[in-house]
């Protein structure tokens, strides 16, 4: 029998506010400042403090949820999520449940099948929790350790950072509607190129500003009843998500097959080993014992708000890219990985601009993602960081296999990345200048045919390969500035003459 994955995934988003949810704590870099820094009494829970709802995050989580095609409701309820956990000080989350801010979306993705649709059931506002470091000690002499040693007895702790708790999250709920890790993953890239497109997520997955939660079970093929299905929690990049729904979809079927109940549970992820590990019991939303937050009113958003909002959601990577294809006339595969960064794709279109219909859209698209793509991740660098602008580049490919031939150009484009100088400055300072001259590349020519009797002889022969070494030769002796096109033209021209001569 035949089985069939299904696949829904819940994301949570940090939105890019200066203050918390529903405090005036700033909202900080994690992985960088001192822990318990960010907090007041409102964050951490205590007696008698009243939150106040973010207008800013409200108008985040609209712009998102409008970018995605979700109907936005007018009227929605801050409600109380009841659980413990060391890291949510309230013993609560303020997060919304049976009224939600935003229904009814959806995201089209691309893969390797084609295009995909995948519904948004809701998207609604919440606030994060703290975070926890797990320490384990050798009691012996208290120093830190991650691994056990032998004979060596063994404490474990866990340290509390509330500088997160309180901070706005934007979860993102999917249907079930992805069937393989690839639509998982192709779904999940879209979301975060959108989240950054709008300005409302950094999409630093590893600071964990964004999660991916994916809920994955299976059934026959053929089948519209859902199975069992288990959620593997805090997945923090791409390669994790696809690689846990794989493994889960893998481990199902097998049990399956040898007459094992699916039990509904929660997971982790254990990226080292490649496995799942079991967490939990799957809570169901009744465990959380949901009730409207008393300190919160009703949410209430003006029309004419929404309205204002929309405005300012700029052109989606989706959309750019099918117009990339379309105006540009670039490869679905490059327009993708153009338009994915807003950056990126800005750049693309500048440069196009300032070379003017001189350099073929292509060529400047097959330029940034190749050899500027390279270059950072050889550098480990972000595009923010290139010191080429897009005029520079534009520049370069003008001059390139015109003033300076292709390989020289590539040369070039490093150089410019690295000490950020314009083109004209390092060839005039490397004396790069393509040399074009006619009666130039023809004394070369005519010099390497001199010096190399053997090679001609073979040649005048019949072994007319040697064409290419004789090009090689010369633009070895051109210091590699020979125009190409020049060349072998003299080349083949001398070759003939002296063929004809025999």
């Amino acid at each position: 029998m035949d089985y069939e994955a299904v696949i829904g995934l819940e994301v949570h988003a940090e939105l890019l506010t200066r203050t918390k949810m529903f405090c005036g704590c700033p909202v900080v870099d994690t992985t960088q400042a001192e822990p318990n820094i960010a907090v007041c009494p409102v964050c951490t829970g205590m007696p008698g403090v009243l939150p106040v709802i973010n207008q800013q995050a409200v108008e985040y989580a609209v712009k998102v949820a409008l970018a995605l095609g979700c109907r936005v409701n007018q009227t929605s309820i801050f409600a109380r999520k009841n659980y413990f956990y060391p890291d949510l000080p309230k013993g609560y989350q303020i997060s919304q449940y049976e009224q939600p801010l935003a229904e009814n979306g959806r995201l089209l993705i691309q893969t390797s099948q084609g295009e995909r649709e995948i519904r948004i059931r809701r998207a609604h506002l919440e606030e994060d929790a703290g975070k926890l470091t797990h320490i384990t000690t050798n009691r012996t002499n208290g120093s830190a350790s991650n691994e056990n040693e032998p004979g060596q007895p063994q404490e474990q702790y866990s340290l509390v950072d509330l500088n997160r708790a309180g901070v706005a999250l934007l979860e993102i709920v999917s249907e079930p509607d992805m069937h393989t890790p690839e639509e998982a993953r192709a779904y999940a890239e879209g979301l975060r190129s959108i989240l950054r497109y709008l300005g409302v997520n950094s999409g630093d997955m590893e600071k964990g500003v964004i999660r991916f939660e994916a809920n994955v079970s299976v059934r026959p093929a053929g089948s519209l009843e859902l199975g069992p299905r288990v959620e593997i929690k805090n997945l923090n990049s791409f390669r994790a998500l696809e690689r846990a729904c794989a493994y889960q979809i893998e481990q199902q079927i097998a049990q399956i097959k040898a007459g094992k109940t699916i039990t509904q549970e929660t997971l982790g992820w254990d990226d080292a080993r490649g496995v799942t590990y079991s967490q939990r019991s799957k809570e169901e939303a009744h465990d959380y014992r949901y009730f409207p937050e008393p300190d919160l009113p009703p949410l209430v958003i003006d029309p004419e708000w929404i309205e204002e909002i929309a405005t300012t959601v700029p052109e989606l990577p989706y959309a750019k890219a099918r117009r990339f294809e379309q105006q540009y006339g670039l490869s679905a595969a490059d327009a993708n990985l153009l338009a994915s960064d807003w950056n990126v794709a800005d750049y693309f279109e500048e440069a196009v601009r300032a070379a003017g219909g001189t350099v073929p859209a292509k060529m400047i698209a097959n330029w940034i993602t190749g050899e500027i793509f390279g270059w950072l991740n050889l550098k480990g660098r972000s595009f923010q960081d290139a010191s080429v602008s897009p005029e520079a580049l534009a520049s370069l490919l003008q001059r390139a296999g015109r003033d300076i031939n292709l390989n020289t150009a590539k040369a070039v484009l490093a150089e410019m990345l690295e000490t950020g100088k314009t083109a004209a400055e390092i060839i005039e300072a490397r004396g790069l200048q393509q040399i074009s001259d006619s009666d130039t590349i023809a004394g070369l020519v005519r010099q390497v045919l001199d010096d190399h009797p053997r090679e001609l002889s073979n040649y005048l022969a019949g072994k007319e390969t040697l064409s290419n070494w004789f090009f090689g030769q010369v633009m070895r002796a051109a210091r590699g500035q020979a125009n190409p096109q020049t060349l072998r033209a003299e080349l083949e021209r001398q070759l003939r003459e002296r063929k004809q001569a025999v």
